[in-house]
């Protein structure tokens, strides 16, 4: 009766539980992935990440499952774990959605965006080009991150923000290996949409960020050309019993 009384009177809290180590475990091994620490196709030994992050296999096993649910890591039977290596075709279908939900967000930012929205973004390229002088990788890769989320967010669409969400991380992973090569180009571009986003000019962003995002795209479809191709790893084979003598 109590419990029902004070739910109709609102006054019921909700005890805040600690996050659940699997899932701090899997934000950890993503993070590692994302910045390129694992590499795509890197063998996942259980041990050797128990050791690193300080916890027992068991968290480290379950995060594993988690990260092949999302595609993130390669479950081979017999063989173990592997960082995912992403096809052409998966990076290439990704990247054009990215444009064309990004191309939209930068378009409707110059139409909303605030004077404290505008200001947020130049703090942002600020940044990047600090770390990309700094050859911070991780750094200008992050921030990039922050910049197009600000960009969807001051677009004053829900919907769409939810969507680029979605492949944000992804996009992360995919910039990553590009991020040296496209340098001071790619910041310049972000100062360039920024300048646009300012002066209202809704076309001008549009362009600017189907531009730059396309650049992005081709930078990491080039070199995917250039890299040797690798063959899956085989499953192990079982050893067939001996007959006895």
């Amino acid at each position: 009766m109590l419990r029902s009384e004070l739910a109709n009177q609102g006054a019921a809290p909700k005890i805040a539980r600690p996050v659940p180590l699997r899932e701090s475990v899997f934000e950890a091994l993503l993070e590692l992935i994302l910045t390129g620490h694992l590499k795509p196709g890197q063998h996942l030994a259980e041990s050797e990440l128990a050791g690193l992050l300080g916890v027992s296999r068991q968290p480290i096993r379950e995060a594993l499952q988690l990260l092949s649910g999302e595609g993130w890591v390669d479950l081979h039977p017999g063989h173990g774990a592997f960082v995912h290596s992403p096809t052409v075709q998966e990076a290439d279908q990704l990247l054009a959605v990215r444009t064309l939900l990004e191309t939209e967000s930068a378009k409707l930012a110059a139409r909303h965006a605030t004077s404290e929205g505008v200001q947020r973004l130049r703090a942002l390229c600020a940044r990047g080009l600090a770390a990309m002088e700094a050859d911070d990788v991780d750094e200008s890769v992050a921030v990039n991150s922050e910049l197009h989320a600000a960009v969807t967010e001051l677009s004053g669409n829900k919907v769409l923000t939810e969507l680029a969400a979605q492949v944000a991380r992804r996009v992360r992973w995919y910039h990553t290996p590009v991020a040296r090569k496209r340098g001071r180009a790619s910041w310049m571009e972000h100062t360039e949409l920024v300048d646009a986003i300012a002066a209202g000019d809704e076309e001008r962003a549009a362009d600017v960020m189907r531009k730059h995002t396309e650049h992005t795209r081709q930078s990491y479809l080039e070199q995917r050309e250039s890299e040797p191709v690798e063959a899956a790893p085989e499953p192990m084979r079982r050893r067939r019993p001996r007959s006895p003598k």
